[in-house]
C-alpha cells in the first residue's frame, strides 16, 4: 500500500484541520463555561448565596453550545 508522496501530505493537512477544528470546539465550549462558573462563584462569595454558581454555569454551557453550532455550521458550510 504505497501511496504518493503528494496523498500522504494531504492526508496530513486534513488531519491536522481536523484536530484544530476538535481543539476549537473544545475550547469554544469550556471558555464560557469556566468564565461563568466562577463569576458565579465570586458573586455567590459576595451576596453569601449558593444558586447564582449554578444558575451562571448552565448560561456558561448554553453559550458554549451556541459557539461550538455557529462554529461546525460555518465549517460545514464552507466545505460545501
Amino acid at each position: 500500500m504505497d501511496r504518493s508522496p503528494e496523498k500522504k501530505q494531504k492526508d496530513r493537512r486534513e488531519t491536522a484541520r481536523l484536530l484544530t477544528m476538535i481543539t476549537q470546539f473544545g475550547i469554544n465550549m469550556l471558555v464560557p463555561m469556566c468564565i461563568c462558573f466562577f463569576a458565579g462563584r465570586m458573586l455567590d462569595k459576595h451576596f453569601g448565596t449558593s444558586w447564582v454558581t449554578i444558575v451562571l454555569f448552565f448560561v456558561g454551557a448554553l453559550a458554549g453550545f451556541t459557539n461550538v453550532y455557529r462554529l461546525a455550521r460555518r465549517y460545514f458550510k464552507n466545505e460545501s
